[in-house]
């Protein structure tokens, strides 16, 4: 809040060209880092980064089998629904994310919890793993929305 008022460019208006322009790029700064520490997926995805634990979409690691194998039934019904739509395989195929998602949430809370600075970027894998799950299922829950009804 303070470094809004401090780098604001309206606070700015009377002076040089360069020091507006400064306060400019500041303030932009200053909003996108409030946008990253006040949205918890943003500031997750941001410790990850610096982390080293997350880069590009090419240097992901890969997600566990096990809940691959589990997304291989989900994507099965939503090329079901693709192809033949049906309301009660569309509510089915929303309550198995929403599950999913509720799962996630359960065994990632006591991680997310007790973390701290101190414990390294060993102990955000499984927050890694987290994240890249959520990820997938917003994809998933992106393509389903595709055929809600209408």
């Amino acid at each position: 809040m303070q470094n809004s008022k401090k780098f604001h460019p309206d606070f700015h208006t009377l002076a040089g060209e360069a020091e507006q322009s400064e306060m400019l790029e500041q303030s932009t700064r200053n909003n996108e880092a409030y946008k990253t520490l006040s949205d918890p997926d943003r500031r997750m995805r941001y410790i990850l980064e610096i982390k080293g634990l997350i880069g590009s979409e090419e240097t992901h690691p890969p997600l566990p089998q096990a809940f691959l194998m589990d997304m291989m039934d989900l994507n099965e019904s939503l090329m079901e629904l693709e192809f033949d739509f049906d309301p009660q395989r569309y509510e089915a195929a929303l309550r198995s994310i929403n599950d999913l998602e509720q799962t996630l949430d359960r065994e990632i809370a006591p991680v997310l919890n007790n973390w701290t600075e101190g414990d390294g970027p060993q102990a955000l894998t499984g927050v890694r793993d987290y994240f890249l799950k959520k990820r997938y299922l917003l994809r998933i829950r992106e393509n389903l929305s595709k055929f809600a009804p209408r």
